[in-house]
């Protein structure tokens, strides 16, 4: 998914802490970009009345995520533990040197992202859930990507950074990457794997966003900065509802060293959090799938609770209620949320020319909503402005460093998915 940095100046740490404060992968700099070779392909079928036209330009295997690399090729993950470079009107190759993923469910290879300075380092960060003893575990890891001409790409001196813990089965992952404005730290997305409570215990990684030094440590400006955790903690597999999630009887889960969790949290109460991304203010924005209904676009803030799975727009798989979010209610409201669900997926903020009254705005995917969805945005506030129906599920969005506007299809459909270049319609 792509995290470009804005080449702006940003007065980041007070930005970060307080509302009115993702950083993209590079947009180029101030200067007009290159434009990319205009790629061939075949006309994505695209329903009447959408603003736009799309070409198809590559096919993937179940692709998670999006990112370009300054010189305009892209990486794409495929959940199985394939990442992919592909280049304008060139076959993809298939990256070596990648680590064994867990894959199935929502598991598997997941976001990427160049670093900030990867013109001159050629480091890469990327996540995916890790095989463990006890099922698996939301991995961050980075390495270098070597690739020429004459050889095979493949991923040099990978290193994990950081690991969730609290090993097991199946639910959300989360794991987007946005690195921070000034380019020395990152955020990462940390879904609760279905397990409803540990988004709330500061203890476990689970159900959080997380600001982690570019090393994987936590940030020194979080709010527990230094803070170590407990040693073990409870883990549950997925209950059935919130209500059953409360008294769901767990398995101990000891962690090899010292628990970093409680020193790596910014903020908490999240659910499923696939969209992270800065705009040019400063502002994080995070969006979240909810359970049955509930979708959620937030702002997020230094140390803030946004309730879940006390509080939510939606209801439980099995009808059962949860209560409504409320001001005052000690949880932070969501800017914007959705009922039913659309399973947003992918965002970005838009700073591209083709399409000039776009600029400024949030664009994101939409999975069930089979969608590409606009947000308009006005300091801290946000509005839904566009959603065309596409009938594909938009598993990630991205821009090219000339500005370009791409999407990923997720091939849940039986077909495979792929890249489109999308262009305004003449």
């Amino acid at each position: 998914m792509p995290r470009s940095l804005l080449l702006i100046p940003i007065l980041f740490a007070t930005a970060c802490s307080s509302p009115g404060s993702n950083a993209q992968q590079p947009t180029g700099t101030a200067d007009t970009p290159t434009p990319l070779p205009v790629p061939s392909g075949t006309p994505a079928p695209l329903p009447e009345g959408v603003p736009f036209t799309a070409i198809r330009v590559a096919d993937f295997d179940s692709p998670f995520a999006l990112a370009f690399l300054p010189d305009g090729a892209a990486l794409v993950t495929e959940k199985a533990g394939q990442l992919q470079v592909w280049e304008v009107n060139q076959k993809a190759q298939a990256v070596t040197g990648v680590p064994k993923v867990a894959a199935g469910g929502q598991g598997g290879l997941l976001d990427v992202a160049p670093a900030p300075d990867f013109a001159s380092s050629n480091t890469i960060y990327f996540t995916y859930s890790e095989p463990r003893a006890n099922g698996s575990a939301l991995a961050l890891a980075r390495a270098k990507l070597t690739r020429g001409k004459a050889m095979a790409p493949r991923l040099d001196n990978v290193e994990v950074l950081f690991r969730s813990g609290a090993d097991g089965d199946g639910g959300q992952f989360g794991a987007v990457i946005a690195f921070a404005p000034d380019g020395k730290s990152l955020f990462l997305s940390s879904g609760e794997r279905q397990r409803f409570t540990p988004a709330q215990d500061p203890n476990q990684a689970i159900g959080k966003i997380l600001h982690l030094t570019l090393d994987g440590k936590p940030a020194s400006d979080n709010p527990d900065a230094g803070k170590v955790g407990a040693t073990s903690v409870q883990v549950i597999d997925p209950p059935e509802d919130t209500e059953a999630a409360k008294t769901a009887k767990g398995r101990p889960f000891a962690f090899d060293g010292p628990n970093p969790a409680p020193a790596a949290i910014w903020s908490s109460g999240h659910r499923n959090p696939y969209g992270l991304v800065f705009d040019a203010s400063g502002n994080l924005w995070e969006h979240e799938m909810g359970p049955q209904g509930g979708d959620e676009l937030n702002l997020i803030v230094k140390g803030r609770n946004y309730g879940w799975p006390n509080v939510s727009f939606g209801e439980n798989y099995n009808n059962k209620p949860i209560p409504k979010p409320k001001a005052g209610d000690g949880y932070e409201l969501p800017k914007l949320h959705w009922a039913p669900s659309i399973s947003p997926s992918g965002l970005i903020y838009y700073t591209g020319s083709e399409f000039p009254q776009w600029k400024g705005s949030l664009l994101m995917g939409a999975m069930s909503g089979q969608a590409l969805i606009r947000i308009a945005l006005d300091g801290t506030n946000a509005r839904k402005a566009d959603q065309w129906n596409l009938d594909m599920r938009i598993r990630d969005v991205a821009q090219g460093p000339d500005g370009s506007l791409w999407l990923l299809q997720d091939g849940a459909k039986g077909d495979g998915g792929w890249l489109m270049r999308v262009t305004p319609k003449k």
